[in-house]
């Protein structure tokens, strides 16, 4: 299985990706590599090997979920550095944007 560059910026098209042409070549190239590794991976002979969910021996030590309220702050202790609030809450610069805005 192969991936051509015109797959590689339909996909960044739908991601809103912009890419020029020679990374596309260059993704798509890369790709078709990874995709040939992940063929041979999925051919390897594994039959002999065990389960190996977990190879450290590392346990999860879980503690109970406790609220501390003397290490909590207030809603006016919590804003009281931000630079803008409003009705309570931080405000902060957009960080994702569509092409209609």
């Amino acid at each position: 299985m192969s991936v051509n560059n015109s797959q590689v910026k339909h996909i960044a098209e739908l991601a809103n990706i912009p890419i020029t042409e020679e990374e596309s070549v260059k993704i798509a190239e890369a790709f078709s590599e990874t995709l040939i590794v992940v063929d041979r991976l999925k051919k390897a002979d594994v039959s002999k090997v065990g389960v190996t969910h977990q190879v450290t021996g590392f346990k999860n030590i879980l503690r109970e979920d406790v609220v501390k309220q003397e290490q909590s702050f207030t809603q006016k202790e919590a804003l009281a550095n931000a630079k803008t609030t409003y009705k309570g809450y931080f405000v902060v610069p957009y960080v994702l944007q569509s092409k209609d805005t």
